[in-house]
């Protein structure tokens, strides 16, 4: 039976989760997956007394899965938590981390379907919203993908974000609970390995200070779709399948995020690139006509989009 974190650490996680999701969650769907940081959630969730189940996914890549999923098993089963097995299908082409990431996701929303469940808890923590926000600064991501990973989003909330890894191994650890050790982990062929060991080097980096500049990027980035919202209401027009915008004035970021809703309102789901909204924009500015992702876009004075014809064949 693990012992129970110090009532320090499970008020702490307890100030952090009911400041995301309130004093009253409701059941809590755990995603655990026997590494330290997830058995340091369960471990406090436990402790703190809120009504949870929990699930480990087997994507099916390593032939450790099985047996770690069984052992996150037995874990719950001695602290009387429930828990299910996830088991995934063959992973599509393409890259492998993204397949494993939204096959996971969609495999978690599959099992809290019908299981009355509030929020779906995460373990992440602040040396992965390091690793994520340098990554996404290398990818030449906007004020979006520098908001990092999200504190809560929807009916998904992250309450270790504010912790560091360290303190959750320590913590399991102090439990008495030997948390699974995943090889991919430290496998070089994935870019967030390599930068993990990187990152393992420059001591002088500050997860926790990267934790605080990504909620403050998140509230900007808030504020952007509200104030992108506020001004379509007033500038955009439609008319018989025709969507008009008046673009005066207003700041090029602005611009960007209310081109792309009169593009998704005339195509809905459709994600240009961002260099391709920004080569539009140019066209745009120039007077120009030129179709982007299915939409045929003209400039001038007022700014016109509407469905582009359909291409001859013979």
């Amino acid at each position: 039976m693990p012992s129970a974190p110090p009532d320090g650490d499970v008020a702490r996680f307890t100030a952090d989760l009911t400041h995301l999701t309130g004093a009253q969650p409701g059941r809590l769907a755990l995603a655990i997956s026997g590494g330290p940081d997830s058995l340091a959630l369960l471990l406090l969730t436990h402790a703190a007394g809120f009504h949870c189940a929990a699930a480990t996914v087997d994507h099916g890549l390593r032939a450790e899965g099985t047996q770690e999923a069984a052992f996150v098993g037995t874990i719950c089963a001695k602290l009387g938590v429930a828990h299910s097995i996830l088991t995934l299908g063959a992973p599509d082409k393409g890259n492998l981390s993204d397949w494993a990431r939204d096959a996971r996701y969609d495999a978690l929303a599959q099992w809290m379907d019908g299981g009355n469940f509030a929020y779906l808890l995460t373990a992440h923590h602040a040396d992965d919203q390091l690793e994520t926000m340098i990554m996404r600064l290398n990818r030449g991501s906007g004020v979006a993908g520098l908001s990092g990973i999200r504190a809560k989003r929807g009916n998904v909330a992250r309450p270790l974000l504010g912790w560091r890894k360290t303190e959750l191994m320590a913590l399991v650890a102090a439990c008495g609970v030997d948390a699974v050790d995943d090889a991919t982990n430290r496998d070089d062929r994935f870019d967030r390995a390599r930068l993990r060991k990187e990152l393992a080097r420059a001591d002088w980096l500050d997860p926790l200070a990267a934790t605080h500049s990504a909620s403050a990027l998140a509230e900007a980035e808030e504020a952007l779709i509200w104030t992108a919202k506020a001004y379509e209401n007033r500038r955009v027009g439609e008319q018989g399948g025709t969507i008009s915008f008046d673009p005066k004035g207003l700041p090029r970021e602005l611009v960007r995020r209310i081109i792309l809703s009169c593009l998704r309102r005339i195509i809905p789901g459709v994600e240009p690139r961002s260099d391709a909204i920004d080569r539009l924009i140019f066209a745009l500015e120039r007077g120009q006509t030129v179709t982007l992702a299915g939409v045929k876009c003209t400039g001038g004075a007022f700014w016109l989009f509407s469905l582009a014809p359909l291409r001859k064949t013979f």
